[in-house]
């Protein structure tokens, strides 16, 4: 025998007159704006939950809630002919503004934002960072990561985590797309002050050792560039003098003593 339909729940005349006092009790959970005025808007209708069971849908007029609505939930005993609240809430409609999805602090936090105080916990499962005895396959960064082993560092950089560094430093303000870059007349490789990073590193980035340098003391790629160049150079101007004026008609009378 299969098994029977069940019914859809009906509509209650008692629940659905109910409409003040489910915006009392949404009124009470709401409380007040800031200049006192009223957060609960105009009603929206009803929604049938089950037999004795059902919400009233009231507009939010809180700033910053655009498309929320109050809902507050009425229920009734059986054969009693009064309302009872059951809960009363603040939900999300279709359209509505709604804060960005949470992240851990770790996927939050964006280079930078840590300042001169600040102490970062261990991450022990860092995708940047790999035990320094772990071969990588490529014969430079191995040796890296061996010789970095021997001074008592126990990760070094993964492959991950010097792309993603080589890719931070070379689209930031000490790559090829800075202004002074675009404005200079020769790259960062080809000037005496550019000191290679050892490692993989030294086929794209350096650091700058040029005092007059806005770079000095940053890592900077080979095809990044300022106007302190080695090899660059601009016309030296001498300064025009004119010659002292004098007037021989005048006698300058000088006392001696």
């Amino acid at each position: 025998m299969p098994p029977r339909r069940r019914r859809a729940p009906a509509s209650d005349a008692v629940l659905a007159g109910a409409v003040e006092l489910a915006r009392e009790a949404a009124e009470a959970v709401a409380g007040r704006g800031p200049r006192g005025e009223v957060l609960v808007g105009e009603h929206l209708g009803v929604r049938v939950e089950d037999d004795r069971l059902l919400t009233h849908d009231f507009a939010c007029t809180a700033a910053g809630y655009q498309g929320w609505r109050w809902a507050v939930t009425l229920a009734r005993a059986p054969r009693a002919r009064v309302a009872t609240v059951c809960e009363a809430e603040l939900l999300a409609g279709e359209g509505s503004v709604l804060a960005p999805a949470w992240l851990p602090w770790a996927e939050r936090l964006q280079p930078g934002d840590v300042g001169p105080t600040d102490v970062l916990p261990r991450v022990e499962d860092d995708e940047r960072l790999v035990p320094g005895f772990t071969a990588t396959g490529e014969e430079d960064v191995d040796a890296v990561g061996f010789h970095e082993l021997g001074l008592g560092r126990r990760r070094v950089l993964s492959r991950d985590g010097r792309a993603e560094a080589a890719q931070r430093w070379y689209d930031g303000e000490h790559g090829p797309g800075a202004e002074s870059a675009k404005a200079s007349a020769a790259g960062c490789g080809s000037c005496g002050f550019f000191l290679p990073l050892p490692g993989a590193m030294r086929q794209v980035f350096g650091v700058c050792a040029n005092g007059w340098s806005p770079s000095d003391g940053t890592v900077v790629s080979v095809d990044h560039g300022c106007g302190a160049h080695s090899e660059t150079d601009v016309e030296v101007r001498r300064e025009q003098v004119p010659a002292p004026v004098v007037d021989d008609q005048v006698l300058d009378v000088v006392p001696v003593a």
